[in-house]
């Protein structure tokens, strides 16, 4: 392995499980159900054999999430603040020098997703390495395009201090904190790479679909 790779060993998984579930009712969406078991679960077990250690981040019903048996952290800002307070409180937790971010509500996310990420990550010398994926243009004539999934990202666990003083100024926008670092886009725009990686699930009816592909 070069001198510069990124190990799986390296790389804390870090599942984000900590939202309101607004568009699913209010319910907590790491435990809903998805072929048979909670989609956080489901999740876990899709990343961990990518990556080193694993911890989830959520807010509500701590013990269910703590029975899946990895530490389980809740947010250290207030009021269900977004993506970023997750981002925080699990580089606040990592003792690797990396941390993997994946939602808990997006089941068919890639099985290379840390390897590839990582990748980029060490040949562009980046501290931060984003997913980004097709999505259909808003003309159906025209093709689809390579959109962002910020909520996939590897970011250098150092960046801690920078993410804590960004969201204590009152920032909570993903892109606005990582245009502050070197961040390079990781595009899953194979032929091998399956269309609904990407798809998250914000409703039952959703999620549901999902089960049936």
């Amino acid at each position: 392995m070069p001198a510069h790779a990124i190990a799986p060993a390296d790389i804390t998984g870090l599942l984000l499980a900590g939202g309101r579930g607004s568009r699913m009712g209010g319910v907590d969406k790491g435990l809903q159900l998805f072929n048979g078991e909670p989609l956080a679960l489901h999740a876990m077990r899709r990343l961990a054999p990518q990556v080193g250690a694993l911890m989830v981040n959520a807010n509500r019903n701590l013990a269910d999430y703590e029975a899946f048996g990895v530490p389980v952290w809740p947010d250290s800002l207030a009021d269900y603040p977004g993506p970023l307070a997750g981002f925080l409180t699990g580089l606040a937790h990592c003792t690797t020098p990396w941390l993997l971010t994946v939602p808990c509500d997006t089941p068919l996310f890639p099985l290379d997703l840390a390897v590839r990420l990582a990748k980029a990550a060490a040949a562009s010398d980046a501290e931060i390495a984003m997913a980004s994926a097709p999505e259909a243009a808003a003309d159906s004539a025209m093709p689809p395009v390579l959109r962002p999934q910020p909520v996939f990202c590897l970011l250098r666990a150092d960046l801690h201090d920078s993410l804590r003083r960004f969201t204590e100024a009152g920032g909570r926008k993903v892109h606005a904190w990582t245009a502050q670092h070197r961040t390079v886009a990781v595009p899953f725009d194979r032929p091998s790479d399956a269309p609904d990686a990407f798809f998250n699930a914000n409703t039952l009816a959703e999620l549901q679909a999902l089960e049936n592909r």
